[in-house]
């Protein structure tokens, strides 16, 4: 007898439980001109100016978005909140690390790191974006931000100052 119990552990994905899918992080870096903090700085305390949230946001173009404490929240002109996501790693001007949730909940969340380098005579800003098994439909979460991160980044990178074909060079991107 291999174990107090009548059978031994099966693997994952036996008795007819499909195997967990691990898919693969979404990766996606674009440089801006400009020193580490003052890009960090137009990231997080500027998101409001840049980010799409006509497209991007849960209440439309007319709400506002800002990294409060340890929350990323988006505020409707009716005074309506949505968390998308908290943070749990603030390391001002490098990076930050949150759980991340637009439009969902926490129960439903992803994995948000954006880190911040010195490149040349500008910043590089690459966001790694993963955990997409917490998601409620997983593959579908990770191809919507497959093809919104490019978006994200070359308005962010236009509101930084970037020259547009630099804004929307995404060639550093990563989608395996």
């Amino acid at each position: 007898m291999n174990s107090l119990f009548s059978h031994g552990a099966e693997p994952l994905g036996s008795d007819n439980q499909p195997a967990l899918e691990l898919l693969e992080p979404v990766l996606n870096t674009i440089t801006v001109p400009g020193t580490v903090a003052h890009a960090f700085a137009g990231f997080t305390d500027q998101t409001h100016l840049w980010w799409p949230l006509e497209s991007f946001g849960v209440y439309g173009a007319a709400s506002y978005v800002e990294f409060e404490e340890n929350l990323i929240l988006e505020t409707a002109d009716d005074g309506r909140t949505s968390i998308w996501g908290t943070l749990d790693d603030w390391q001002p001007p490098l990076s930050f690390h949150a759980s991340w949730h637009p439009g969902s909940t926490a129960l439903w969340s992803t994995e948000l790191r954006v880190a911040f380098r010195a490149v040349g005579e500008g910043t590089e800003v690459r966001v790694f974006h993963e955990g997409w098994e917490g998601a409620e439909d997983p593959a579908a979460e990770r191809q919507r931000y497959v093809e919104a991160w490019p978006d994200i980044l070359a308005r962010y990178a236009r509101f930084m100052g970037a020259p547009e074909e630099d804004a929307n060079d995404t060639s550093g991107n990563q989608d395996r």
